[in-house]
């Protein structure tokens, strides 16, 4: 097949391959890859896929929008709804939202395999215009939770799906720095919810205006998905081979497709001639992949991020700190760190940036706890916690948060990808459901030092004893720019089965 296939782009895939995992050092750079077989070494222009990708990433900003709205808004919810200071019920309305979006993850892999990617994202977008509605209009907790309810729907089906459609239309070398968009994104949103809800308490009623705001983005994402391409290896699966080359043509350029729709075959051989079952990934040839991958969403959910961003406020607030000006900080921080894994995801690689995000994780809890001891004064103790939350917002953003999703829509075979991103992402909302439904409740019962170290516990975790179950297939996506979706799961399939 290499022989028959000699054009620029095929010289590019050989040269990666020939190079082996050397190409990928820190010290060469992602310059060999595109320079290392000659000057005259060109590859597809990464402009063409650029504003399909933006669109699709506007589901990840309206995941982070809703993540943060309750943020600023909930004190104001609650008073007007009549639950005001019951903790509980405060939590469910974080929570019910990510029981919504649970449910969304676990049929997200089968409305992408039914109906495509781009059909998907603009279904995901339906029950967020719905819930955001119902929301809006709200007059007791009930109506309230049943609004939360549709838009975690939404949330559930939208960034699993936005992460298979951005790996399936991405040229492979930056492949990770469009991954990082989907964080950027979600950040953007958290900006934001945070920003747009400033004014909750201090005028009656704003907070509706801040759900009502949520359903504008979703219904452009709805739109600008119609003028999108779809994703080829999902009309390649679904036998539609002339669609196929036709949008490789949209998103490459002539002269790639050719080469595109070889390395299409050969990642997809075999997999036409065997039926998928779900059993697959929990028993089958998978499973160690699936383990992985819901391992990794799980420590990240339990590194306590998201009670970061769901209660801020009320944990600012406690400090004594004023919660407009330090959420803003927070917001500030995720996007910067997103910024910087935009830039380091094709050049220090995936594992690079996972263990030191979680490295550095460790060392922000850490400060964090220092803060609530009576080894510091309260007002040192302000400053450690609020800069310990800063630093913890930052280095997850660099490396946890983007780094998952991208490797797993990365490492899966088409067959299996969009079901097994979906099983792995339900985990990640199970223990997000959890998180948002209990952190108000511990964190009066036992306290910021006993909460803040059981986080720390669990970052640790991650960056150490996880170390053993996920490095090696994270090790041969250590820099994979360049590297073809087909030749990464080949090296898994290696692993696991030598494992």
């Amino acid at each position: 097949m290499r022989g028959r296939h000699l054009d620029a782009y095929s010289m590019y895939k050989r040269g990666t391959r020939e190079h082996g995992f050397d190409a990928f050092d820190k010290e060469q750079g992602p310059e060999r890859l595109l320079n290392g077989v000659g000057k005259d070494i060109r590859v597809p222009s990464w402009k063409r896929s650029l504003r399909h990708v933006l669109v699709a990433t506007l589901s990840s900003f309206l995941y982070g929008y809703h993540l943060g709205v309750v943020n600023e808004t909930l004190e104001s919810i609650s008073r007007d709804l009549g639950f005001h200071g019951n903790t509980m019920a405060e939590g469910l309305v974080v929570s019910t939202c990510l029981g919504g979006a649970f449910v969304g993850s676990l049929f997200s892999g089968l409305i992408a395999d039914g109906v495509g990617r781009r059909r998907a994202l603009q279904l995901c977008a339906l029950p967020m215009i719905i819930g955001a509605s119902m929301s809006a209009t709200a007059n007791s907790l009930w109506a309230m939770l049943l609004g939360r309810l549709f838009v975690g729907t939404g949330m559930g089906i939208g960034p699993a799906v936005a992460a298979l459609y951005v790996t399936e239309v991405s040229p492979a070398y930056v492949r990770g720095t469009y991954g990082s968009f989907t964080q950027i994104a979600t950040g953007l949103g958290l900006m934001g919810s945070l920003f747009i809800g400033f004014p909750a308490k201090a005028i009656e009623g704003w907070w509706r205006i801040c759900f009502w705001a949520s359903a504008a983005p979703a219904a452009i994402l709805a739109l600008f998905m119609e003028f999108s391409v779809e994703s080829p290896h999902w009309l390649f699966k679904s036998g539609r081979a002339a669609d196929a080359e036709a949008e490789f043509e949209k998103l490459l350029g002539g002269p790639y497709v050719k080469s595109a729709m070889a390395e299409l075959s050969k990642s997809d051989r075999g997999d036409e001639a065997d039926t998928f079952k779900f059993s697959e990934l929990l028993y089958g040839h998978h499973r160690k992949v699936v383990f992985i991958g819901s391992t990794l969403f799980a420590l990240q959910q339990l590194s306590g991020i998201n009670a970061v961003f769901y209660f801020s406020s009320t944990v600012f607030e406690t400090a004594g700190v004023p919660s407009e000006s330090a959420n803003m900080c927070v917001g500030i921080a995720n996007l910067l760190g997103s910024f910087v894994a935009m830039i380091l995801m094709d050049r220090l690689g995936r594992k690079v940036l996972l263990i030191g995000s979680f490295s550095g994780m460790v060392v922000a809890m850490f400060l964090q706890i220092t803060s609530a001891t009576s080894l510091v004064s309260r007002s040192s103790g302000v400053y450690l916690s609020v800069g310990g939350m800063l630093l913890f917002v930052l280095t997850f953003a660099i490396g946890a948060g983007p780094v998952p999703s991208i490797l797993l829509s990365e490492m899966f075979p088409g067959r299996v990808r969009a079901n097994a991103v979906s099983v792995c992402m339900a985990f990640h909302w199970i223990v997000n459901f959890f998180v948002g439904l209990l952190f108000l409740r511990l964190l009066e019962q036992i306290g910021p030092l006993v909460l803040n170290s059981i986080f720390g516990a669990f970052c640790l975790l991650a960056g150490a004893s996880g170390y053993k179950y996920f490095i090696a297939p994270i090790s041969l996506a250590a820099n994979p720019a360049g590297l073809s979706i087909r030749k990464m799961q080949t090296l898994v399939n290696d692993v696991i089965d030598g494992s």
